[in-house]
């Protein structure tokens, strides 16, 4: 049976809570990346999304202009987005349990945590589909 740590990402980039909305944005645009695990030092605190972010700022039927709402989001920092709760796995957990906690509970990736809490990788919808296209048999 496959486990997490032969599918996971890896040492995933991650931004630091105090870091603002706005950096986070960047960051997700430059990398091309949908989610960034949180840290505070050297610890994993949460987990914020571009969904969050979405959720986050104000709609475009807000009275702010675009630079009022620039300006919020550069000052507020990502630990006001994130979840600091998220699912989490360990390296050792089956590809099929990680799975099933991504299905069950209608997310798109979990973080991967050792047994001292630390982040080792993180574990998307698109691993899991790439350990689904090499196990599975060609027909």
């Amino acid at each position: 049976m496959t486990n997490v740590a032969e599918w996971m990402t890896p040492n995933p980039i991650t931004i630091d809570a105090g870091c603002s909305i706005i950096e986070a944005i960047h960051m997700m645009k430059e990398r091309k990346i949908r989610r960034l695990p949180v840290t505070r030092g050297n610890r994993f605190v949460g987990v914020v999304t571009d969904r969050m972010i979405m959720e986050y700022t104000p709609s475009k039927a807000t009275s702010l202009d675009t630079w009022e709402v620039h300006y919020l989001l550069a000052k507020t920092p990502v630990s006001e987005a994130m979840n600091p709760k998220p699912f989490t796995v360990t390296p050792d957990t089956p590809l099929i349990e990680a799975a099933r906690i991504i299905h069950d509970n209608k997310i798109y990736g979990l973080c991967v945590l050792n047994e001292g809490g630390d982040l080792v990788g993180i574990l998307t919808t698109s691993n899991i589909l790439e350990a689904l296209i090499a196990l599975c048999p060609k027909s």
